[in-house]
């Protein structure tokens, strides 16, 4: 019951930081310093993955109408045909994003795995983002952005967007969506349309990853962990429905400044608890 409890927990941590760009794989690392959950160490690299797919769920469940390609019924009549052609091409845009981070993650997922995810890397990343989007918001103040809807994403921004996704792929802390939201930012995106294609782009990308996880965990799972992984992904569908919502409606009257004084006060308060830790363990 005990693991359950925490199962829950992490699934709050997750829904919460998966869509906010404070970055999701950074607070999970730093929760499992505190909350442990009792699970051998394959199971936890595979369980902080795939309790994304939960999160995941949630963006399909919210934006089924702009993301299904395909009309049905009454629609295909009224349109002479199934195949919705602009969502198409939007999913085009977002598998022309996913390429930068499908390709390390393929070939240097093991390696980032035991270089990188550490507290330190979090820390620092959660810090350097940070600024970046303080910078980023106070030299946008006063610009006009060139790309207020979907349909006015070029392939060329979508790859563009997909290469800082590259950057939270590896760098732990960094946060996906953070990274993707700063350089849609950077290229003249509109807030709420660099946070939708974020949304969009998680799907294919956290469905690869999770494959990927599980393949290399193996289908071998016992009763107590199938319990803590559905638990967890349970939990933060259902969070992670709250917090979209509330990020559209936050965003279109605010930027995302508190999200990089955040970032700042969270990545300095970790590197001091480790510090002491280490004074006090040496």
């Amino acid at each position: 019951m005990i693991e359950i409890l925490k199962a829950i927990l992490f699934g709050i941590v997750e829904g919460i930081t998966e869509w906010l760009p404070i970055s999701s794989t950074g607070h999970m690392i730093l929760l499992n310093e505190f909350v442990t959950l009792d699970v051998t160490p394959e199971f936890w690299s595979m369980f902080e993955v795939v309790i994304q797919l939960g999160a995941i769920m949630a963006v399909v469940v919210l934006y089924w109408n702009k993301i299904f390609p395909f009309y049905l019924g009454k629609k295909a009549e009224e349109h002479h045909g199934y195949v919705r052609k602009n969502v198409f091409i939007l999913w085009f845009k977002i598998l022309t994003a996913c390429i930068p981070a499908a390709i390390v993650g393929l070939l240097f997922d093991d390696l980032i795995d035991q270089y990188l995810y550490n507290p330190w890397v979090v820390a620092i990343m959660l810090i350097l983002f940070g600024v970046l989007f303080i910078i980023i918001e106070n030299v946008n103040r006063n610009k006009k952005t060139s790309i207020t809807k979907l349909k006015n994403l070029t392939y060329k921004t979508a790859f563009i967007i997909g290469m800082f996704q590259l950057i939270a792929a590896i760098f732990p802390g960094t946060s996906r969506s953070g990274a993707t939201i700063v350089g849609a930012l950077l290229i003249g995106v509109s807030r709420t349309v660099a946070a939708e294609f974020t949304f969009f782009l998680a799907i294919p990308v956290m469905f690869g990853a999770s494959l990927l996880k599980i393949v290399k965990f193996g289908f071998h799972f016992t009763g107590m962990e199938i319990a803590i992984l559905l638990t967890g992904m349970i939990v933060a569908f259902v969070v992670s429905v709250f917090v979209i919502r509330f990020l559209m409606d936050y965003i279109k009257k605010h930027d995302f400044k508190v999200f990089g004084w955040y970032r700042i006060v969270l990545g300095v308060l970790v590197i001091a608890y480790f510090a002491v830790s280490n004074i006090m363990a040496g």
